[in-house]
C-alpha cells in the first residue's frame, strides 16, 4: 500500500456550494433578503417624497392596501407551490360578499354574516378542489371557468343594485382597531401569516406540498395522497377568500357585483413577487409577507403623490411580467454559459 493511498488528496470540483456556506450567508443571498432591501428602499423613498407618509395613522391606512389581498395570497401560495393555480379568488370574494348581503336582507346579524361569508368561500373552494382533484381537470381551466361562474352568480343576484346598510357591529371587521394604529385586518393578517408559516415550514403537511410541487409522481410513490392534499389547499384558498370578503365588505360597507374586480391579478403578482415558483416546488411565507408590504407601500406612495389608478394597473402588469420573465431569462443565460464552458 502506497503513501498516496494512505493520504488521499481531496477531489477538486465536487464540493456542494450550499453546504460550504453558513446559514447567515445563505440568508443574505436569499430572495427574501432582496425583498427586504427593496421594502426598506421604497419606505425611504416614500418618506422623502411625501411629508405625510411617516404619520402613524397614514401608515396604518396603508395597510388596508394589501391586507385583504395578502390574506388570500397566503393560501394561494401553497396552491401554486403544489403546482396548481386558482384564478377565481376575486370572484369567490364577490359571491361571498353577495351571499352576506343576501343574508342581511333576511335579518342576519354580524356573527351570522361572517359565518355566511366563510361558508360561501369554503363551498367555492370545495367546488374548485373537486373539479381539479376529483375529475382531474387542469386547475387553470377550472378556475377560469369558476371565475366567470361565481362572478356571474353575483351579477344574477344583484344586477345593477347594491347591498348597503350593513349592521353597525359588522363594520368593525374592516374598519376597527385592536390597539392604537393596529387595525383588526392587520392583526388578523399577522396571525394568519404565523399560522401558514407553521403549516408550510414546520409540519409534514408542508413538506408534502413541496414534494408534490417538485414531483407529483414521485410523491405518489412515496405514499403522499396528492389529490387529498390539493383538495385541502383549494379549501384553504376558498376559506381565505371568504375571510377577505368579510373584511372588504365590512370596510366598504356595501356589496356590488363588481367588488374585487381585478384583484386576482394583484394577488397572483404578490405571490410571484414573493419568490414562489409559478411552476411549483418552491416559495415561502416570509416572502409573501414582504411582497405584500412592498405592494402596499407602492400603492400608498402612488396615492400620496396623486398618481392615477391606471398607472398602478400598468405597474402591476409590468411587475408580473418582470418577476416571471427575469428568472427565466437569467436561467437560460446561465445554461448557455455552462454549455459554452463545457465545450
Amino acid at each position: 500500500m502506497t503513501t498516496a493511498n494512505l493520504n488521499p488528496q481531496p477531489i477538486k470540483g465536487r464540493q456542494i456550494p450550499d453546504r460550504l456556506k453558513s446559514p447567515a450567508e445563505r440568508a443574505l443571498r436569499s430572495w427574501e433578503s432582496l425583498l427586504f432591501v427593496v421594502m426598506v428602499a421604497i419606505f425611504v423613498i416614500n418618506s422623502l417624497a411625501s411629508p405625510y407618509f411617516l404619520d402613524p395613522w397614514n401608515l396604518s391606512d396603508a395597510s388596508f392596501n394589501f391586507t385583504e389581498k395578502a390574506l388570500v395570497a397566503l393560501a394561494l401560495a401553497l396552491v401554486i407551490i403544489s403546482g396548481e393555480i386558482d384564478l377565481s379568488v376575486a370572484a369567490i370574494i364577490a359571491v361571498s360578499s353577495t351571499m352576506m348581503g343576501t343574508a342581511m336582507q333576511f335579518g342576519a346579524g354580524p356573527a351570522e354574516l361572517v359565518l355566511v361569508g366563510l361558508a360561501t368561500g369554503l363551498a367555492c373552494g370545495a367546488i374548485n378542489g373537486w373539479l381539479v382533484t376529483g375529475l382531474g381537470l387542469p386547475s387553470i381551466v377550472v378556475t377560469i371557468g369558476t371565475m366567470s361562474l361565481f362572478r356571474g352568480i353575483a351579477y344574477i343576484i344583484l344586477g345593477d343594485k347594491a347591498y348597503t346598510n350593513y349592521p353597525e357591529g359588522f363594520a368593525w371587521f374592516g374598519q376597527g382597531y385592536v390597539w392604537w394604529v393596529f387595525s383588526f385586518e392587520l392583526v388578523l393578517f399577522a396571525i394568519m401569516a404565523v399560522l401558514f408559516y407553521i403549516l408550510l415550514h414546520r409540519t409534514s403537511f408542508g413538506r408534502r406540498v413541496y414534494a408534490i410541487g417538485n414531483n407529483p409522481t414521485a410523491a405518489v410513490f412515496s405514499g403522499v395522497r396528492v389529490a387529498r392534499v390539493k383538495f385541502i389547499l383549494f379549501l384553504l384558498t376558498g376559506l381565505m377568500s371568504g375571510i377577505a370578503a368579510v373584511c372588504l365588505t365590512s370596510r366598504l360597507g356595501s356589496t356590488r357585483p363588481s367588488i374585487a374586480t381585478g384583484m386576482e391579478l394583484e394577488i397572483v403578482t404578490m405571490v410571484v413577487l414573493a419568490g414562489v415558483n409559478i411552476n411549483g416546488g418552491s416559495g415561502s411565507i416570509p416572502g409573501i409577507v414582504l411582497a405584500a408590504i412592498i405592494m402596499g407601500l407602492v400603492t400608498f406612495g402612488f396615492g400620496l403623490l396623486n398618481v392615477p389608478g391606471i398607472v398602478m394597473s400598468i405597474f402591476i402588469g409590468l411587475l408580473l411580467i418582470l418577476v416571471i420573465g427575469v428568472p427565466v431569462i437569467a436561467g437560460r443565460i446561465s445554461g448557455r454559459r455552462k454549455a459554452a464552458g463545457g465545450h
